[in-house]
């Protein structure tokens, strides 16, 4: 699958998918991750016979653009900021009226990722009404303050795809290994919360296969909107 290259106000997208999509994926990526968004599309037009279009947002500080409050640094010395913010209004107020233009009969907006792209996602649906489902595969739920802040804010969406490696938590990092717990929480609030939720373990650690995993993310929630 060859992916067209959207530039918006400096920053860089990568589009792929049929143009008479029924559904829009918004997606951040790690830089230096075209080849796996490509997989991700090939894997998700083989599974389901949906028209849909991924746009990719090249994300070039993820411990900064993804995160929606500050937090004190897990790995070396690289401290979490809080540009999920900005992130997410580039998306509403960018990205989405410039995709929806070409669109002339109305879809579904799906936005979800990996790792603190899955939690970005989470929280966007958390502080917008723009999205009618996310797909958290491996989210870093295990974020500081996270799980409270989910506990007390509801979830604009339908529905949520969660996902694990079954060896994710399997470290010496104290705060890493609470992703286990975290995520199993995760979902608990969302079925409270009425939303159609499906939790799946994948096999492997957070390192593994990460473009099969949210591709079917994705798909799960294209059989389920």
């Amino acid at each position: 699958m060859s992916l067209t290259t959207l530039k918006i106000d400096n920053q860089i997208c990568y589009v792929g998918g049929f143009s008479n999509a029924e559904y829009i994926i918004i997606q951040p990526i790690g830089n230096n991750s075209i080849q796996l968004v490509k997989n991700e599309i090939d894997i998700i037009k083989k599974t389901i016979n949906k028209p849909f279009k991924l746009v990719a947002l090249n994300i070039l500080d993820w411990n900064l653009e993804l995160t929606p409050w500050t937090a004190p640094p897990v790995f070396g010395n690289i401290a979490f900021g809080n540009g999920g913010e900005s992130t997410l209004k580039f998306i509403t107020e960018k990205i989405l009226p410039i995709v929806l233009a070409e669109k002339s009969t109305s879809c579904k907006i799906l936005i979800g990722g990996y790792s603190l792209a899955g939690l970005f996602a989470l929280w966007a649906g958390c502080v917008t009404d723009y999205f009618d489902g996310i797909a958290a595969c491996s989210p870093s739920v295990w974020y500081p303050k996270w799980i409270e802040f989910a506990a007390k804010n509801k979830i604009n969406v339908s529905s949520v795809y969660l996902s694990l490696g079954d060896k994710e938590d399997k470290t010496k990092n104290l705060l890493i290994k609470k992703v286990g717990v975290a995520i199993l929480h995760q979902h608990e609030i969302l079925l409270s919360q009425g939303i159609n939720s499906v939790f799946e373990w994948n096999s492997g650690n957070h390192f593994t296969d990460s473009d099969k995993r949210t591709a079917k993310g994705f798909v799960w929630l294209m059989k389920n909107l």
